[in-house]
């Protein structure tokens, strides 16, 4: 039976499609913003800001990690989740103060273990935008465990939107790396503004709730969420710590931005498979939950040629979006988009295994990814430097990719499917060899990318990877107007 044919299945699609699409949003406005700021910065300027970015993304995605698993879960299996909300959003917008003051104390400091001391200021204003991030990201949470999958939509793409015009306007007007973070900080409560109004609830509400399960799952998921959170963005910060300049930061930090669309697909699917999963797991619907799981992982093979076909082409897509002086990170592209498919691998299978397992299984999982990568910066960086940093990334990921994996299938016995592997690779090779063999530049590149992305379709079309079910199910979906989530629960 396809996962589709199910109500919950396709909710769940309909969900991933829209918030993937609102996510696409996020590489589009960042490629343009990184691009302009790539100009305007030079590449020390725009290091100094990639690396003041990381740093507090690093604090943000911590406490997002604490709360943002077991709200999702609680408020899912919950009859009455106001008053969770109530109490958890408080909870995140004050931890973000916390953080936010903290960042503040260690600016000074951080800037001179990292030998910048222009860092300092950047990260003083920049600890503003952690409190907002966490009320906004609080409401997110909140959407997306009662199925409102649609809002959160809504509510990032409004985010990314005005993201992009508040850089290109602030630092178009002067204010160099100071306009783009008040961008990033005007964006945050854009996005406040809109989730607010999908998600009504008092600041000061009273609440009651189960702490202590809260606690326990959220301090669990916490450590594992900081694990992978911090291995997706390790590369950067231990390139500087062994001795890179902000020069060499600046290229990383273009390779992995143009590295960031399969992240897109993690960032889309991944909550919403974490609600899906837990909700149906609380009815006792197990047998569909471990269909819908196997599809998600399925999914995440279609991502190969994607990668195959950006790594033949990396040269050419790096100078297009930010010009010959950052041809360097070219190579660094094409080892991270491959490490960007496996970490989607790693956390599709995390979530499944968060949602059908006791949490600190996770934890068991993801930090050893961590450690197995740091020993790896350790030797491959002051031999190799930025390329070092990349390789390590890329083979670690998929190192642990198909660790977990394998995880998945000894505790819950699903596995991605072995035909559609195989039809990946042979397709993979067949989009490498196209994006190699033509060359481009300018709008021909953008017309050879689109001509590959239809090849890659066709490929799998006349491979016979869907069923006529499968197409049957999705011509269906697309021709149909979905009714709201609030089939799943009712503000």
């Amino acid at each position: 039976m396809s996962p589709l044919s199910s109500q919950p299945g396709r909710h769940l699609l309909d969900g991933t499609v829209r918030v993937f699409l609102a996510g696409l949003l996020f590489p589009l406005t960042g490629i343009i913003t990184a691009a302009f700021l790539t100009r305007r910065l030079g590449p020390e300027g725009y290091g100094l800001l990639v690396l003041s970015a990381t740093l507090v993304v690093w604090i943000e995605m911590g406490i997002n990690s604490f709360f943002a698993r077991a709200t999702i879960k609680l408020v899912a299996e919950a009859e009455d989740w106001r008053s969770i909300g109530v109490t958890v959003r408080r909870l995140h917008f004050l931890a973000g103060v916390g953080g936010g003051l903290m960042l503040t104390l260690l600016a000074f400091p951080l800037a001179a273990f990292l030998n910048e001391p222009a860092l300092a200021s950047y990260l003083c204003l920049y600890s503003l935008h952690i409190p907002l991030s966490g009320m906004a990201q609080g409401n997110q949470n909140i959407l997306v465990g009662i199925g409102h999958f649609r809002q959160k939509a809504v509510s990032s793409a409004g985010q990314y939107i005005a993201r992009l015009f508040l850089i290109l306007i602030l630092v178009g007007m002067g204010l160099s790396i100071e306009g783009a973070i008040l961008g990033n900080i005007g964006a945050s409560l854009v996005e406040i503004a809109i989730s607010r109004r999908y998600v009504r609830l008092p600041f000061f509400g009273h609440a009651m709730f189960p702490s202590q399960k809260f606690w326990n799952i959220g301090f669990i998921l916490f450590l594992s969420g900081m694990s992978l959170n911090s291995y997706s963005s390790l590369g950067l910060v231990m390139l500087k710590i062994f001795g890179g300049t902000a020069q060499d930061v600046g290229m990383y930090g273009a390779a992995q931005n143009l590295s960031i669309l399969p992240g897109i697909f993690s960032m889309a699917v991944g909550p919403l498979l974490f609600s899906t999963l837990s909700r149906m797991l609380s009815s006792g619907e197990a047998a569909q939950a471990k269909v819908i799981g196997r599809a998600t992982m399925r999914m995440v093979l279609g991502l190969l040629p994607i990668a195959a076909m950006v790594s033949g082409a990396a040269s050419e897509i790096v100078t297009l979006f930010f010009g010959q002086a950052f041809e360097p990170a070219a190579p660094l592209l094409a080892f991270l988009i491959w490490g960007a498919v496996a970490f989607v691998m790693i956390s599709v299978s995390i979530t499944i295994v968060t949602a059908a397992r006791p949490p600190r299984l996770t934890l068991i999982l993801s930090a050893p990814l961590v450690l197995l990568a740091m020993a790896g910066f350790w030797v491959m960086i002051p031999r190799f430097g930025a390329l070092g940093a990349a390789f390590v990334t890329a083979l670690c990921s998929w190192l642990g990719a198909v660790t977990i994996v394998f995880v998945v299938y000894r505790f819950w016995s699903i596995v991605p499917p072995i035909g559609t592997l195989c039809r990946s690779i042979v397709i993979s090779a067949l989009a490498y060899a196209l994006a190699v063999m033509w060359p481009s530049t300018g709008l021909m590149l953008v017309i050879k990318l689109g001509v590959i992305g239809i090849v890659i379709l066709m490929g799998y079309l006349i491979l016979r990877e869907f069923s006529a079910d499968e197409i049957v199910q999705v011509r269906s979906f697309l021709g149909r107007r979905t009714e709201p989530a609030e089939q799943q629960h009712k503000m």
